[in-house]
């Protein structure tokens, strides 16, 4: 009797290791009812997070987040410590033991031999030495690289010019990869830069691109048609492919205005000021900003991505080994999906960026 006691207190044989440690996050089956900002609501205590439901879930859910179905199974991320109580889980302390900030040692020529990734900071929460891991993506590129183990070893350079990347470093093959790059609309208009000229591996990430409207005068986005003839905005050197692809051509027919100032807060304060309908940023990105501008209550985010871009790792077609490498830096994304460390990082940061927002 004094043993059936013991167990049932967790501290027979094993003594209190056989206590079941706290786990979050898991599988969540949708319910009659449920939307993903009540599910957010329910179980991350937050509505606006129904986006990371959404971003997590992309293959089940497709573009429209609208479109869950009763019985589907969705992965819900650990973050802050939720949810609890579902099956799957993680054990909270490995889910929210977040990497160090990368410190990079002094180069030498033995680089010369191995495989060598460039990425640069200044590109939160996906590359930034001062982040755990050096950000979201170079944590991903990292691991991947070592679950891939080339015989020659690699190295991630970080070098601050983002517009020396493409040309020469990459296109000369003075480094051999870099990351992380949007891949521009190919299919519609494989003339473009990156498509003539790069290799795209497969996602390191995908993101969402959201449209933050007006509470004193918001727009409706229900389907592609909602937008025409409305101004958007999106600072001046950011990508816009995603506004003519699938057919919507919104800039090349002039079915939009688009205005692009030189900042992304130059965006927001238009947007206050009733000078543009929307702001199309990635949700981070958008998200960072509205909270430094101090107009969380003003602003609201469309409940539907505009876009889902992917963040990639790119090598010049040039390159004699580009094949071989895709195949590589895709190896290793597959193994660390497979065994749960994709996850993990999602995971913890995911939990640093929604602290911060």
């Amino acid at each position: 009797m004094v043993v059936a006691a013991l167990v049932a207190l967790g501290m027979g044989p094993g003594g209190a290791g056989m206590a079941r440690a706290e786990t979050c996050g898991g599988i969540y089956t949708v319910k009659p009812g449920d939307s993903l900002s009540r599910i957010a609501d329910r179980l991350y205590k937050n509505a606006k997070m129904w986006s990371t439901i959404h971003q997590n879930n992309l293959q089940k859910i497709g573009d429209n987040p609208s479109l869950i179905r009763v019985g589907q199974k969705l992965r819900l991320a650990c973050i802050n410590g939720l949810p609890t109580g579902l099956p799957g889980g993680t054990d909270v302390a490995v889910a929210t033991t977040a990497s160090a900030p990368v410190v990079v040692a002094p180069g030498n020529a033995a680089s010369a031999t191995k495989i060598n990734l460039l990425t640069a900071d200044d590109y939160k929460p996906f590359t930034d030495r001062s982040l755990p891991g050096g950000g979201l993506v170079a944590e991903v590129v990292q691991k991947a690289m070592e679950a891939a183990d080339p015989p020659e070893g690699f190295a991630i350079h970080w070098v601050n010019d983002w517009s020396a990347h493409l040309e020469p470093l990459l296109s000369n093959a003075l480094l051999d990869m870099g990351f992380p790059w949007l891949q521009p609309d190919c299919a519609a208009d494989p003339s473009q830069y990156r498509c003539e000229n790069f290799y795209f591996s497969e996602p390191m990430f995908e993101m969402l691109i959201m449209l933050f409207t007006s509470k004193e005068h918001p727009i409706a986005f229900d389907s592609d048609d909602d937008i025409l003839g409305k101004t958007l905005c999106r600072p001046k050197g950011y990508y816009t492919h995603d506004l003519d692809k699938n057919g919507r051509n919104w800039i090349r027919e002039g079915k939009i205005t688009l205005k692009s100032p030189v900042s992304v807060a130059d965006c927001f304060e238009m947007l206050m000021k009733g000078e543009v309908d929307a702001v199309a940023l990635n949700e981070f990105t958008g998200r960072a900003a509205i909270k430094e501008a101090g107009i969380e209550d003003r602003v609201e985010v469309a409940p539907r991505p505009l876009s889902i871009e992917g963040l990639h790792v790119i090598v010049h077609k040039s390159h004699p080994r580009a094949q071989e490498l895709l195949a590589l830096i895709n190896k290793g994304l597959r193994a660390i999906k497979d065994n749960g460390e994709y996850q993990r990082i999602i995971d913890t940061h995911m939990t640093r960026i929604w602290s911060e927002l």
